[in-house]
């Protein structure tokens, strides 16, 4: 069955690839979600006519009710692992943007059935049924979860690929991974597309599943993909109140509640934080680019502006006139140290750029509406 909320006149009739131009049909799974319907939005803006398919997972959304967002926009409510769903939804369709997928670290091991099914079973379905309606274009949510530790160079041994932290380095407070060669303090560097891929969470393994599966269906089908690694994105609409949601949206939270943030480690892991409006206009830019027929290429999507978790911590809870973080140290399981990139691909092929600011978007993140408190599996 199919629940459709809204809807949205055509405008113009739909191009033929690759001469992009206002007015495409694009699909976008997990559009009503936090990154997925600033993308719907953007493309709405631009002419274009978004079709909204969203699952409305407990895990990202407060209630069975598609958000207040969503209603400029064509939405059915559905499963992207429905293959019969996507078979009556994909003709006439011109690209997909995929945004679907189950987020964060999750709980524990036992989430890893759910991540697979949605991320790598749902996109195969996806997949499937593109290649059955002749739909050649994607654009596919990656993620910088895949790289595991960024890039580190050690003194002696140049580049060199962190190994994993020991339990007992991290709670004696010995943060930074050593070079697995001479065991010397090793320096944080910027990680590019061509990094080994190392993913240390069953999320981070899912979202490298992802890509596998999309330059498989690349390269047997002769279409063009894109995969925008995010970094860590923040700003309007992200859930909270929740295990799977961003740092930004737990430190948030617990400001609200006139608590001090809890910031783990020493505070000085760097991240990239890039707003979600930035992050929408990759996608934007990566619609209407031509990728390589035959190829999925990958992307960094982040502000090229690194900052620390602690940094993070300190200018909400000041922007928010709250008490100031507290460091607890300790690390959570699939956690990294440092991961940080340049965004000078997708400044090349894409001409995209990051247009937030940290300053300002931390300032406007503290008041940003955010969505209701998920529901978590007990």
């Amino acid at each position: 069955m199919i629940t459709v909320v809204g809807r949205r006149e055509r405008v113009g009739p739909a191009p033929w690839w690759p001469h992009y131009c206002a007015g495409v049909r694009i699909l976008v799974t997990g559009g009503a979600g936090f990154i997925g319907s600033h993308v719907a939005d953007l493309l709405a803006e631009q002419g274009h006519r978004p079709l909204v398919l969203d699952a409305l997972l407990p895990q990202a959304h407060g209630g069975s009710e598609p958000p207040e967002w969503t209603g400029r926009h064509e939405l059915v409510v559905g499963d992207v692992r429905d293959a019969e769903l996507l078979g009556r939804l994909l003709p006439g369709v011109d690209a997909v943007c995929h945004q679907a997928a189950m987020v964060g670290h999750g709980v524990d091991p036992s989430d890893a059935p759910e991540y697979a099914s949605h991320n790598d079973y749902g996109t195969a379905v996806l997949l499937a049924a593109m290649h059955s309606a002749g739909v050649h274009r994607l654009v596919l949510a990656g993620s910088m979860v895949v790289y595991g530790e960024g890039r580190y160079d050690c003194p002696e041994h140049g580049v060199v690929r962190a190994g994993a932290r020991r339990d007992d380095d991290l709670a004696a407070g010995r943060f930074e991974p050593p070079c697995p060669i001479c065991g010397a303090p090793l320096r944080s560097g910027l990680v590019g597309e061509d990094a080994p891929l190392d993913p240390r969470s069953t999320y981070a393994a899912t979202k490298l599943a992802q890509e596998h599966l999309v330059a498989a269906w690349a390269r047997q089908t002769g279409g063009g993909a894109w995969s925008l690694r995010y970094h860590n994105v923040y700003g309007p609409r992200m859930p909270r109140d929740t295990p799977y949601a961003g740092v930004a949206s737990i430190f948030r939270s617990a400001l609200a509640r006139g608590e001090a943030p809890r910031v783990m480690e020493d505070g000085a892991q760097r991240r990239d934080f890039v707003h979600v409006t930035d992050v929408a206009a990759a996608n934007a830019l990566a619609l209407a680019a031509e990728p390589e027929p035959g190829r999925l290429v990958a992307l960094n999507v982040c502000s090229g502006e690194p900052r620390t978790v602690g940094e993070l911590a300190t200018t909400l809870a000041a922007t928010m006139g709250g008490p100031a973080p507290v460091v607890v140290g300790g690390a959570r399981s699939g956690d990294v140290r440092h991961v940080v990139a340049s965004p000078e691909r997708a400044r090349e092929l894409l001409g995209f750029h990051a247009a937030t600011g940290f300053a300002d978007g931390v300032a406007a993140f503290a008041t940003d509406t955010l969505r209701e408190p998920a529901a978590v599996r007990g």
